[in-house]
């Protein structure tokens, strides 16, 4: 450790030292604890950063243009990085992350601040790692420090070897001499926390005694108890009588949701072959298997399709039947202004819903109201509603939204390929239009327009507006109508694509009924 004389520029000293890190030529990591505060910090440096490059405005202009309307987040960011700082979260549209990531490793970023998701899998060619917060709320403990193996990958973020500096400095901000020692002890002396088995958590379990079954790797729950015995979970549990017994109730599940067959004993057994009976996958359970989600996701999403079959749904019914699924886990906040939304939209679909509702008294009934409230935004951006309106009404950043839309299209493709096992035929094509709808982000009446390609949902929008509503109105439309609201390349594609032959006409010349001079 060493002592760094660094001037007083700001408010708080990890700005500071950034500053300072831009000013000796080198670039710095800034973790901070939440988005609010990564975003703040980056806007705070650039208001202190006074000059102008020509990359960088470019770099900016780019970002602004990742989404079709760009969004408050987006405007932003791109302020900050004309300036060659930059914020980085989980917000952030996939295709700005990777392009302030790359700027950074070509120099032309020098400062990010971000939240400690930066801190795992990313080379970046740091010099200061600076841990601005070293505390996180943690609900009803109140401030809480990190991890300490947390720590060491925000720590280790700096002065990386594949970069030219020789070493790296990891900077933690204290604010009294008590709390510095308290850092010292905490994270700098202290050993990191023990690594756990990620089989010790039961859904992945599940998941894998379902694999290991349908791919033939055992055929017993002995043979499961012995592979598993063999695995950093047995080494590290040891207890294989426990470990027996998670394993027997996990299988008794996958039997009773008919995902695995297992054959009947018989009333005298030997004592050595208790465990030897054969289980068999289902044709059921081979597909669960193959698509590679939690068992119990599969029995709700079944359970639910068979209600579906029952009574009246729409679009609403199966976003929100994905999005009480674990793998749409962790769900959004509720905030206290938007309970009333929730509820209300909650009271209007309820006779549409196709899982168990808890009573409010009941745990489980936070999280459904979570999942009502990603599909109350999930929908609206069906209803073309903007990422920018989905912001700032729902409090769902751009690459949030990209992210779970991602995540329910793969649910929804599972159920589409459950349904199809269980022949519920109509299902299948109120699946796939919701599937299309999401990935679209459009009402239903653009659907004929939205699969043609080429025509995303502005598109589609304008043509419809003008009268333009399906593949015959575009065979009547005139071409020169459909180049003033598309352009012409796209205009010719259109023509096109729906199997008419427009052709180029020579220089001087007209053919037929075309409405621009050169076609």
């Amino acid at each position: 450790m060493k002592d760094l004389s660094i001037p007083e520029l700001t408010e708080h000293p990890a700005l500071d030292i950034a500053l300072d890190t831009v000013k000796i030529n080198k670039q710095a990591l800034i973790f901070c604890n939440t988005r609010r505060s990564a975003e703040s910090t980056a806007e705070k440096l650039a208001k202190k950063i006074d000059f102008k490059n020509e990359e960088l405005e470019k770099l900016a202009d780019e970002i602004l243009k990742v989404l079709s309307v760009p969004t408050k987040q987006c405007r932003r960011l791109a302020l900050c990085v004309r300036k060659g700082m930059s914020f980085h979260h989980a917000g952030l549209a996939a295709k700005q992350r990777k392009l302030v990531e790359d700027n950074f490793r070509k120099g032309l970023i020098r400062v990010i601040a971000s939240t400690p998701t930066l801190a795992f899998g990313l080379n970046l060619p740091a010099f200061r790692a600076i841990i601005k917060d070293l505390k996180r709320y943690g609900g009803r403990w109140g401030l809480q420090y990190i991890p300490t193996l947390e720590y060491h990958q925000m720590a280790g973020r700096a002065g990386r070897p594949d970069f030219n500096d020789a070493h790296g400095e990891a900077i933690c901000i204290a604010s009294t001499e008590k709390e510095a020692e308290e850092i010292i002890e905490k994270f700098i002396d202290a050993p990191p926390e023990n690594i756990y088995s990620k089989l010790a958590v039961e859904p992945v379990l599940r998941t894998y005694c379902l694999s290991l079954v349908t791919t033939g790797f055992a055929h017993s729950k002995k043979e499961l108890v012995d592979f598993f015995e063999k695995t950093f979970y047995g080494h590290q549990f040891q207890d294989m009588v426990a470990i027996e017994a998670i394993i027997d109730k996990i299988l008794n599940y996958l039997e009773e949701w008919e995902f695995i067959k297992q054959a009947k004993k018989e009333d005298f057994v030997s004592a050595n072959s208790l465990n030897d009976d054969r289980i068999e996958v289902t044709k059921l359970g081979d597909r669960v298997a193959k698509l590679y989600i939690d068992p119990y996701t599969a029995h709700q999403i079944i359970t639910a399709l068979r209600r579906a079959t029952e009574k009246m749904t729409n679009e609403f019914s199966f976003l929100q039947m994905v999005c009480s699924t674990l793998e749409l886990r962790p769900l959004p906040s509720v905030r206290v202004k938007e309970v009333d939304i929730v509820e209300a939209e909650l009271n209007e679909s309820s006779s549409q819903l196709i899982t168990f509702e808890p009573s409010v008294f009941e745990p489980e009934y936070d999280d459904f109201l979570k999942s009502v409230k990603l599909s109350i935004a999930l929908a609206s951006w069906m209803d073309e509603k903007t990422e920018n309106e989905i912001l700032e009404e729902y409090n769902i950043a751009p690459g949030e939204l990209h992210l779970k839309r991602n995540l329910c299209d793969w649910i929804l493709y599972a159920a589409e390929e459950l349904a199809s096992i269980l022949n519920f035929r109509d299902i299948i094509k109120n699946l796939r239009k919701t599937r299309f709808r999401l990935d679209k982000g459009v009402k239903e009446e653009l659907v004929p327009l939205a699969r043609l390609k080429n025509i995303g949902r502005i598109r589609a929008r304008k043509l419809y507006n003008n009268g333009i509503k399906d593949i015959g109105d575009i065979k009547k439309a005139d071409l020169t109508k459909l180049t003033q609201l598309l352009g012409e390349k796209t205009a010719v594609n259109l023509k096109k694509q729906v199997g008419e032959d427009i052709e180029k006409v020579p220089k001087g010349k007209r053919k037929g009924q075309t409405s621009i001079e050169k076609y």
